[in-house]
């Protein structure tokens, strides 16, 4: 089996393409793996520390906004599907399989023109541009939330599979995450604003930090490595000392067992850390972000809240106040807190990778 797969600029959506690329090889040791991306992306770490081959076009994400730089950006995804072309030309994949994001439109578009099957997948409920251009064409899309098919018009080519969720998540346990983080037995609230870190959780955290509002709970914290410096002088130049309860760190390398350690978690809604929430059935606090593409994190955010799983909270109405009285309300609730658990873990999908390459076997001739 020779597969070609591609998505990039986010870990959003190389983290899926490289699951999906490691899952076929898992399944089939002699198949063929190539990756293609951007030389500006965050693929060209990400993918050859996971051993797997990269090749590279040339093309850019249009900006939302109205700019000269997107007749550049077009001539460039023009001339990306006639380098698209010559990569297929080169590998001859049994089937191309794109994970969202501007780096897979032309090479998918390149391999429809050529008749070679495809498949596109998207991780978040709203579908993004590339899947709404592509989605009446390929030969499947992989959807990971059942609600996404109403966004969509040719409803026989979806395929629910869900995302692929790393494997690790799920066997750590409580007690090691515990040790390992030196917690007591109090109730324990991760909160996170993803690898960048977001503005308004770091913002209401300093608040719970310097008000000194964080009793009867624990805190992790991660605020992004480039928002680290500044949380911290801010809450040093308050003369307040961070409480033992709280751990606050620029980046949480080890979330396996961070999310194992916590019973509640504060966060953004991208698709990954959505579809991690429900496989690991953690009751959630969900801040969508506001500048994201089509306001997809709010679409990612309800999933969740209208089936009880969450609370959801304005990126605008966040403070330190309101977010320490949302805890409190929900980890004195030991039921309540079940009983989210318990509806997260219905939205789960468990074999979203397994679902994926299933999808491709059968397209394949």
């Amino acid at each position: 089996m020779r597969v070609i797969v591609s998505g990039g600029g986010t870990g959003g959506h190389i983290n899926p393409a490289i699951a999906i690329a490691k899952y076929i090889k898992e399944k089939e040791p002699d198949s063929e793996i190539l990756y293609v991306g951007t030389q500006h992306g965050l693929e060209k770490k990400l993918v050859p520390a996971q051993n797997i081959e990269i090749e590279y076009i040339d093309v850019y994400g249009f900006k939302r906004s109205l700019s000269p730089m997107n007749i550049v950006y077009g001539i460039k995804a023009i001339r990306a599907v006639s380098e698209g072309k010559k990569i297929i030309e080169k590998f001859r994949p049994d089937i191309v399989i794109g994970t969202g994001g501007y780096v897979c439109g032309p090479l998918l578009y390149a391999a429809l023109k050529m008749g070679v099957p495809t498949i596109i997948h998207e991780q978040n409920v709203f579908p993004g541009l590339t899947v709404k251009l592509l989605a009446d064409k390929v030969s499947a899309v992989a959807t990971s939330f059942d609600t996404t098919k109403n966004y969509l018009k040719k409803r026989k080519k979806i395929v629910l599979t869900g995302n692929p969720v790393r494997a690790d998540l799920l066997k750590v346990t409580r007690y090691e995450a515990r040790i390992k983080f030196d917690l007591d037995e109090k109730p324990t609230v991760l909160i996170m604003g993803g690898s960048l870190g977001a503005k308004s959780i770091n913002d209401a955290l300093t608040e719970i930090i310097i008000k000194n509002l964080a009793e009867g709970y624990n805190i992790i914290a991660s605020t992004g490595e480039r928002n680290y410096d500044a949380v911290m002088e801010k809450i040093k130049e308050s003369g307040t000392e961070i409480p033992k309860n709280i751990t606050v760190m620029p980046y949480i390398y080890n979330t396996d067992f961070a999310f194992a350690a916590s019973d509640l978690i504060v966060c953004r809604t991208g698709a990954v850390t959505v579809s991690e929430l429900a496989a690991s059935g953690k009751p959630s606090i969900v801040v969508p972000s506001p500048n994201v593409a089509h306001n997809h994190q709010e679409y990612n955010a309800k999933y969740l809240s209208d089936r009880g799983a969450a609370v959801l909270i304005h990126d605008s109405e966040l403070t330190g106040v309101k977010l320490d009285a949302e805890i409190k309300t929900l980890i004195n609730d030991k039921k309540l807190l079940d009983e989210m658990s318990s509806k997260a873990k219905t939205a789960a999908i468990f074999d979203a990778t397994d679902k994926i390459y299933t999808a491709a076997k059968k397209l394949i001739k």
